[in-house]
């Protein structure tokens, strides 16, 4: 006999056992027909194969005995050379969903299918995926989150299609709401321990997406989140200079904090770890890090605590007289300095009494650590002369920057290429963006004597080349009771200050040594 007409014939016989089955009022009596149809798989024929993979899933629930040497059947269908063969048994793989422990396995080889360079391979696994998900979530989604736990090779493409397929519909698939949103972060949880920035910010948007992590969700959900970041930052970790992932790993994870900070999530562990760890070697860090550590902890700081504002602001007032000259000079880190007084601004209004120490202003809180009976005026005359040496120059500078932006849309009605359009245009921009910084510094050095003190009315300063008016003494300021607490009102300008900053991004590069495949941090 042929080939072709043994095919024919297997194929014949495959249809035969089918609508025996199919006619069958009791199909248990009926096991030896499964059994061929299962055997069948074995066999030479293509075809026969196909059509095993679509009468297996159809009489599986009525042979719960051959079920285990029916899903390897399936397995084995799913590993077949022939393309039309593994879709076919693909798109089977679903009816045999019978119980968890089957979901589960057949999530696993599924996951395992992403990785198919074919499309239609590829999207037939994916709604396959789908319809078993829909059937029995915990038990589907567990071992795809393993694939992402254990950093097999195929995680890349799990997290793929976890984003596009699964988490744009939550709402349809975490039912009972609380209880599978639960069982999703927990999942979660455990997949982030080794993953890109990319992939963590994926991860911590989709958590923070969930209602147990939404508005009207109780503090100790916040904290939750903020221990998840805390955890991916290695704050228990020591801090290493050299180590330009962690450095980039706990900017893009403070950063990342921020609107949790701002729900009412803790920032103390970040800014203890700063001003321990960061701090004694922030001259080491190389210079293009040194701003993005110093944007972190500005935004973080209108949402600091006041014990936490005690611990952050000698440092920061430090490292204000470091960038601040102490009289005119060409030109000053106005990144930095911008930085810092918006960082002063908002830690100062939360310690008020903390200031005298360290740059003379008396603010009287009625607390031992005013430290009234002591003598700072040479703190509050080094202070004071270092914002006017910074306004000096910054108005200098400001004017030259002025009288420049003139020339940039002169430079580009006489570029000749496109090219060299768009070159003008970026420095163009960034001279806006450093005269925008500049005008920063300027509201915050007029304010920053005045931000947490009763304002005194004065003739208006005029606004081009004038000097910084003087406070008129360093004496005892009563502090309102409003001013000492959190909720006082604040500067707008100072509110304002801080729009110039650029927030950066996050990278997606590996090297991240944990012990495993390393997966690297990029703040930009």
């Amino acid at each position: 006999m042929a080939a072709s007409d043994a095919d024919a014939a297997e194929v014949e016989r495959l249809y035969e056992l089918g609508e025996r089955l199919s006619s069958a009022k009791d199909k248990s009596q009926h096991a030896a027909d499964y059994e061929a149809i299962i055997s069948a798989v074995k066999g030479q024929s293509v075809k026969a194969k196909q059509l095993a993979a679509q009468l297996i899933p159809r009489f599986f629930r009525s042979f719960p005995a051959l079920a285990p040497r029916a899903m390897e059947a399936m397995f084995d269908l799913v590993d077949m050379e022939e393309l039309a063969t593994r879709i076919q048994a693909i798109r089977g793989f679903p009816l045999l969903a019978k119980d968890a422990e089957f979901v589960s396995k057949i999530a696993d080889i599924l996951g395992q299918l992403l990785a198919s360079e074919e499309n239609v391979e590829r999207d037939a696994v994916h709604k396959a995926l789908m319809s078993l998900i829909r059937q029995d979530v915990k038990s589907s989604l567990q071992p795809l989150f393993k694939h992402v736990e254990s950093g097999s090779e195929i995680r890349e493409k799990v997290i793929c299609f976890l984003k596009d397929k699964v988490f744009p519909v939550k709402a349809e698939l975490l039912k009972p709401q609380a209880e599978m949103e639960r069982y999703i972060t927990d999942l979660i949880k455990k997949s982030v321990l080794d993953v890109t920035g990319l992939e963590f910010k994926l991860f911590m948007d989709f958590l923070r997406s969930l209602s147990i992590f939404g508005d009207s969700a109780p503090r100790e959900s916040f904290q939750e989140l903020i221990e998840i970041i805390q955890a991916q930052a290695d704050l228990d970790a020591q801090f290493n200079v050299s180590d330009i992932d962690h450095i980039e790993r706990w900017t893009s994870c403070m950063y990342m904090a921020l609107p949790i900070f701002m729900r009412g999530g803790s920032s103390s562990k970040f800014l203890n770890y700063f001003v321990k760890q960061i701090v004694p070697v922030f001259d080491k860090i190389p210079e293009e890090k040194k701003l993005d550590l110093l944007k972190t902890v500005a935004a973080s700081s209108p949402y600091a605590t006041a014990q936490d504002a005690r611990q952050l602001l000698p440092p920061v007032v430090q490292l204000l007289k470091k960038y601040m000259p102490g009289k005119k000079v060409e030109d000053i880190n106005h990144n930095y300095v911008e930085c810092l007084m918006y960082t002063f601004h908002h830690l100062a209004h939360k310690t008020p009494n903390t200031t005298n120490s360290l740059c003379g202003y008396k603010i009287v809180t009625g607390q031992p650590s005013d430290r009234l009976g002591e003598d700072f005026s040479e703190h509050y005359k080094d202070f004071t002369e270092r914002l006017t040496g910074t306004e000096e120059t910054v108005r200098a500078v400001s004017k030259r920057l002025t009288q420049g932006m003139a020339d940039f849309n002169k430079a580009i009605s006489s570029a000749k290429t496109e090219e060299e359009k768009t070159k003008i245009k970026s420095d163009q921009q960034k001279s806006t963006m450093t005269m925008r910084a500049y005008n920063n510094i300027l509201a915050m050095a007029q304010k920053i004597t005045l931000s947490w003190m009763e304002q005194p009315k004065k003739p208006a300063p005029t606004t081009t080349g004038g000097k910084r008016s003087q406070p008129a003494t360093n004496g005892n300021t009563p502090a309102s009771k409003k001013g000492r607490g959190e909720g006082a009102a604040r500067n707008q300008l100072v509110n304002r200050a801080f729009e110039g900053l650029s927030r950066g991004g996050r990278g997606s590069g590996r090297g991240r040594g944990r012990g495993g495949r390393g997966r690297g941090w990029g703040y930009r």
